[in-house]
């Protein structure tokens, strides 16, 4: 046995520490065999993402307050995934689902929190809760230190190229229909209104779509109705009182 054990061991010296070349073919075969272990499931698997009743695209409202989630950084300290683990669970609500992320582009799951965590933040607060939130931040908040962001409410929301926006997005896969496009402009001032004439319409589209004056002022359509909009749509396309995971018909 130590005999066996010592040629091994000058083998090993000989071949891997000795002959670079060698050892590099060592490297290549173990990565590829890793590699393919990986990948290989993706081939017979339809799709890696379980489809949720409930989840649809962002209505062009909500699109372009995502875009301004973005632009104004807001991800550098805001996470928007529920990891699956009890403490996360208890604090911020059931673990995110893939799915629920299927439609971003990119995802904003994160991985730092200096504020909470964002995945289910859609409804947990009133519109004027938010409209004071950005006015400033510790009016709601005493230990914050997020910055206000008091211009959002006196910007206007450039939207008459939404159209684009969403074109570019089902380019990479988003449903986006070509009514969708071709109504995305109005559906902007439609999601505003609750009295809107186009309001089944609306609705068919986008199934059950918050429909209201976000920002409280009428007379604008600002940057801030844009992301109130968004940030109350987060997490709630999904009942979970009624979401039960389905089983993998490949692991049957």
């Amino acid at each position: 046995m130590s005999e066996r054990k010592n040629l091994w061991s000058d083998l090993h010296k000989e071949l891997f520490e000795k002959k670079s070349w060698f050892l590099s073919i060592g490297i290549l075969v173990t990565v590829s065999i890793g590699g393919i272990i990986e990948i290989a499931p993706l081939f017979y698997l339809d799709s890696t993402i379980e489809e949720v009743e409930g989840v649809r695209p962002y209505t062009p409202l909500e699109q372009l307050g995502r875009d301004i989630y973005i632009r104004e950084g807001c991800y550098n300290c805001h996470s928007q995934m529920v990891r699956p683990l009890r403490d996360e669970v208890e604090r911020y609500g059931h673990y995110s689902l893939a799915a629920e992320s299927m439609y971003d582009h990119p995802f904003q799951w994160g991985s730092k929190r200096t504020g909470p965590d964002l995945a289910r933040l859609g409804g947990k607060y009133s519109d004027e809760w938010h409209r004071d939130h950005m006015r400033l931040p510790q009016s709601v908040v005493p230990e914050s230190i997020m910055p206000a962001y008091p211009f959002l409410e006196t910007s206007e929301l450039a939207y008459e190229n939404v159209a684009a926006n969403l074109r570019a997005l089902r380019m990479v896969g988003v449903p986006y229909s070509d009514e969708m496009l071709a109504t995305a402009v109005s559906d902007i001032e439609t999601q505003l209104d609750p009295y809107a004439d186009d309001y089944d319409g609306f609705q068919a589209r986008y199934p059950g779509a918050v429909m209201r004056d976000f920002d409280g002022n009428p007379e604008i359509v600002s940057e801030l109705d844009a992301l109130i909009a968004y940030l109350q749509v987060l997490g709630t396309m999904v009942d979970f009182s009624t979401y039960e995971p389905e089983a993998d018909e490949n692991l049957r």
